[in-house]
């Protein structure tokens, strides 16, 4: 019989995560490694459980994440994502408790655009009095 797997999709900022949640031990992979090699800092690794946390579930599932783009925190954001959504698949009890925590909702805060005149998004050049 072929293992059960559930799937979701999670982004933030520029990261983009691919998240496979599957009935097992809690064991977390991140791009063929393990949560603790990937992520070093450790509000980094609980941000990617709270979804589990939150439901209960963390001994009770194995998830698999291939995430690219952006930096550490954008990548944890979307792997976080990505497991709401999956746990959503294998389970649609938990949207309550998913959505009251803010889970499921795309976090749309992007970098702003460096504009014209400025030195960076809202960075004025030095001024000088003299």
């Amino acid at each position: 019989m072929a293992e059960v797997k559930y799937y979701g999709t999670g982004r933030r900022k520029k990261a983009v995560a691919r998240v496979y949640v599957m009935p097992g031990t809690g064991v977390i992979t991140i791009n063929k490694r393990s949560i603790d090699d990937y992520f070093g800092l450790e509000t980094l690794k609980l941000i990617v459980k709270q979804p589990l946390v939150a439901t209960g579930l963390e001994d009770k599932y194995d998830v698999k994440a291939t995430v690219y783009g952006g930096g550490f925190t954008g990548q944890a954001g979307a792997v976080r994502h990505g497991i709401a959504r999956a746990l959503l698949h294998c389970e649609e009890d938990y949207r309550p408790i998913l959505k009251k925590a803010g889970f499921l909702t795309r976090d749309p805060r992007m970098k702003e655009r460096k504009k014209y005149g400025l030195k960076a998004a809202r960075r004025s050049p030095q001024f000088s009095k003299r």
